[in-house]
């Protein structure tokens, strides 16, 4: 995967203190990938900015404290593997990313009990899905296919997704039914109890 490095807004609040004070702590190094919102046990952003956060104001995304991630935060997550026959071409492609967990206990969030998460995609595409289900289907935040980054116009730069082939809820099922709980080009995420 591509790992480069951007000079971001973290890196000059460190050097300069007085000038990037603000409210919320930045620990971003790059561009801003997901942003995870509701029970948050860190953030590192405030609330949305009717403004500057247009994709998130068209599809009706609030909140008041976000946990947002870059590449270099998934980069340095363990990487999971799977290979999944896709419905858009039917054939077996390599997909690696961290568990969508390990990114979830990373900002905080709860990962037992009752919490539910909406998984936003781009095109505006929300999914209920239950957190013991993610747990069980080892659901991940690919970031690249076949060894290759996953592009924003394509399926990326995120996609929650599980091996289908193996698991016994989506296995049987039609090529085409077994990723309605996998949004491509995954920026948000919203946890909440269920």
């Amino acid at each position: 995967m591509n790992k480069r490095h951007f000079l971001g807004t973290a890196t000059l609040a460190g050097l300069f203190p007085a000038v990037g004070a603000s409210a919320a702590p930045q620990t971003r190094k790059g561009p801003g990938l997901l942003t995870i919102s509701g029970l948050v046990g860190k953030s590192n952003r405030g609330p949305v900015d009717p403004a500057l956060d247009q994709l998130m104001v068209k599809h009706g995304v609030k909140f008041d404290k976000a946990y947002v991630v870059d590449a270099d935060a998934l980069n340095r997550l363990p990487v999971v593997r799977i290979r999944p026959t896709l419905e858009y071409d039917a054939r077996m492609h390599s997909l690696a990313g961290p568990l969508l967990t390990s990114v979830l206990e990373s900002v905080g969030v709860p990962t037992a009990g009752d919490v539910m998460l909406g998984l936003r995609a781009v095109d505006g595409y929300v999914v209920p899905v239950k957190m013991a289900d993610v747990r069980s289907y080892r659901m991940i935040v690919a970031t690249e296919m076949d060894g290759k980054p996953l592009a924003l116009g394509g399926l990326g730069p995120q996609w929650a997704v599980y091996e289908a082939d193996t698991l016994a809820a989506f296995k049987d099922k039609p090529l085409k039914e077994r990723f309605a709980l996998c949004p491509w080009g995954l920026y948000s995420i919203e946890v909440t109890r269920g």
